[in-house]
């Protein structure tokens, strides 16, 4: 039981909040070329020099500091025509760092390093790869591996400079190269998730049920094992067939931007909501969710057929009739799915169909363990209450990102903890065996005759009463680091002051007070802004203007109604009394939410964005295309730095990092430059 909730919490978990965030387009700062130096007879030099552009380093092969600068590496791929002489080295004028609490860090600008072969022939290709991490003063990219390829000739000296990803990767990635590698990098954890969630419908009774049944079903009519075998991949091939077209049809009805409009949209959250709800009560007794017995029959009567058809169409059936269990984590994996773009929903249904056809396929292939797996019963129905209680507590998600989009504030902060506080404690009764509903089964007993809770269950129970205690002060202004992301802004009970439908904007900064969409957006300030009394401006233009007058930089805060990170951003570090100091005395903030559509653009001032590739026709439209075009970037949260002008203080900006000290010293440089602009 403890593996089943396990899988279940991990595996929704996982589907409900996999990560918005788009890669911001940063190109690769680095340039290799590749050259074989003859030294002696057959004795070369493999020369790997690298040109990194200004702002960027690359780490020495004995890197220092703290041990999380990654050294450059080289593999050469095995050849008994290759013999490494020594170890790599390094030729360049190095550069020492001292940095408090990391130590002594060292790094080139441009370098060459080394390694020394001897040759067997001197007329072949070395290939291999290599691995190398690039910095600048605010953000490293991630470590990169590339294919290099040097070729030696009858001079004995060949140079070899990467071209493509064949040949070693464009020496400088341009920004649409560098989103789509982040966008399949996305559609492999989305790929991942959704088998997870795949494998997880296996666990639920609707599926479960049926693997005996129908493996016993293929290994009764084939007349050897080996056609029983086949007809089952068959069979599980037809179910990862009908997924994947579904979401094949879903990307070309719907589209990359409708489906991620969709993800943010109020009516369709709202819609959610409501279907979470309803499968939440069903998991836990109230009634069943079937589907119109017409359409099983008719699929049904073609199961019949000896034929391919027959077996598709049992396949068909499967899906039909476990809607009512699939259905609550194929929504949300739907939903999610638009982080990866139109191929989203196409990659998402293909995994979530593996991971439920692949027990089909196993138990044919080794029919011996049907013996051994858990009879159907009252287990089963535990898993299924369980989901019913996590249903509810995400629907709650649904319900508030609605709320949120339409500034209801019917869903404040205090009283989605205080459901969820709720739910937690029940879902613990219940695992106790106190809490009995109408389908339960005879609680177990012990050799004694009395009734008894498993240890899993009992392990179960303590984790859902703790994370209860650990919400609990949440309903008092407690930042709850941990789930601050999921949470609405606080409203009632804010101990701090805060008000949920106050006026951040009751005051100015330095007699310049916003006026420009403040009466539309003041309700989706975060608590860490009304607690502060920050002021804050939603207009670019107009933040410009106050700048001009104030003397002061400008910090573009790209945020979002619903963005995950950007909530965590404020709490975690906004609401440092270092970072708050700096952000209300030393610059003027313009918040510009990218989601945010009830606001629309004049006719005459709508435009159609390439960045974007659609019209712009809002204010959320706008902000994006403005970070999108000016700023090169997509990703929420990002703070961007200005003067009054609109130009740059520093070139790049600083993304999700709740490192409270990395973000105090960007802003540090950011005034330093502003001072010597």
């Amino acid at each position: 039981m403890t593996r089943i909730f396990t899988l279940v919490s991990v595996a929704l978990l996982n589907l409900f909040f996999l990560s918005a965030a788009k890669a911001q387009m940063i190109e690769d700062p680095t340039e290799w070329k590749f050259e074989a130096r003859k030294i002696d007879g057959n004795k070369y030099d493999l020369i790997f020099h690298c040109d990194v552009k200004n702002g960027w380093h690359i780490y020495s092969l004995d890197p220092g500091g703290d041990g999380s600068f990654l050294p450059p590496s080289f593999t050469i791929k095995d050849n008994p025509d290759i013999k490494l002489i020594g170890e790599v080295r390094e030729e360049g004028d190095i550069i020492h760092e001292t940095i408090e609490d990391i130590g002594t860090v060292h790094y080139y600008k441009n370098v060459d390093y080394i390694q020394t072969v001897e040759l067997a022939n001197e007329n072949m290709t070395i290939t291999g790869e290599y691995t190398y991490m690039t910095c600048n003063d605010e953000t490293c990219l991630p470590p990169k591996t590339l294919d290099f390829s040097i070729k030696v000739g009858d001079g004995g000296t060949a140079a070899t400079e990467k071209k493509n990803d064949a040949e070693g990767t464009a020496a400088t990635i341009d920004p649409e190269q560098q989103q789509k590698k982040q966008q399949n990098k996305s559609l492999v954890w989305l790929f991942l998730a959704a088998l997870a969630g795949g494998i997880l419908a296996v666990l639920t009774p609707c599926v479960y049920a049926m693997i005996p049944i129908t493996v016993s079903f293929f290994t009764k009519r084939s007349k050897t094992r080996a056609e029983g075998i086949r007809n089952a991949f068959t069979y599980s091939l037809s179910i990862i067939f009908i997924f994947t077209v579904l979401g094949i049809l879903i990307s070309v009805v719907f589209g990359a931007n409708a489906l991620n409009n969709l993800s943010t949209n109020w009516i369709a959250n709202m819609v959610f909501f409501v279907i979470f709800i309803v499968f939440g009560v069903s998991f836990l007794g109230a009634f069943e969710i079937t589907l119109p017995s017409s359409w099983t029959s008719k699929t049904d009567s073609k199961a019949g057929l000896s034929s391919f058809g027959g077996i598709f169409f049992m396949a068909l059936t499967l899906v039909i009739v476990s809607f009512s269990c699939t259905g609550p984590i194929v929504g949300p994996l739907l939903v999610q799915s638009v982080q990866g773009g139109i191929a989203g929903p196409a990659v998402g249904m293909l995994g979530f169909s593996i991971g439920l056809a692949m027990p089909f396929a196993l138990f044919a292939v080794f029919p011996g363990m049907l013996n051994k797996i858990a009879q159907s019963g009252g287990w089963l129905n535990q898993v299924k209450v369980v989901l019913g209680f996590l249903e509810l507590m995400l629907a709650l998600k649904f319900l508030s990102n609605a709320d949120l989009a339409m500034g209801w504030r019917l869903l404040d902060r205090e009283i989605f903890i205080a459901i969820w506080i709720v739910l937690a404690v029940l879902l613990g009764i219940y695992l106790l065996g106190k809490l009995k509903l109408s389908h339960d089964d005879a609680t177990a007993k012990n050799i004694y005759g009395q009734e008894y809770v498993s240890i899993f269950k009992l392990f179960l129970a303590i984790v859902s009463f703790t994370f209860a205690v650990y919400l609990l002060p949440g309903m008092w202004g407690a930042p709850l680091n941990g789930m601050s992301q999921f949470l609405p802004p606080m409203g009632t009970f804010d101990q701090f002051g805060g008000n949920s439908g106050g006026d951040g904007h009751g005051s100015d900064v330095g007699g310049i007070k916003p006026v420009k969409y403040v009466e539309e957006m003041k309700i989706y300030e975060p608590p860490v802004v009304i607690q502060s009394g920050l002021v804050t401006f939603f207009d670019y233009e107009e933040a410009l203007a106050a700048a001009k007058q104030l003397d002061k930089p400008v910090m573009l805060d790209f945020t979002g109604i619903n963005c995950v990170n950007c909530r965590k951003m404020e709490s975690q570090v906004w609401s440092k009394p270092e970072v708050m100091k700096r952000l209300k005395e030393d610059f003027v903030v313009a918040s510009l939410y990218c989601d945010y559509d009830k606001i629309n653009l004049p006719e005459s001032e709508q435009f159609y964005s390439a960045e974007l590739n659609s019209k712009v026709k809002t204010l959320g439209d706008w902000n994006e295309h403005l970070q999108a075009s000016k700023f090169n970037a997509n990703t929420q949260p990002f703070y961007f730095f200005v003067d009054g002008d609109g130009n740059k203080l520093v070139e790049h900006g600083y993304g999700y990092d709740p490192n409270v000290q990395a973000f105090v010293d960007h802003l540090d440089k950011v005034l330093e430059n502003y001072k010597n602009r």
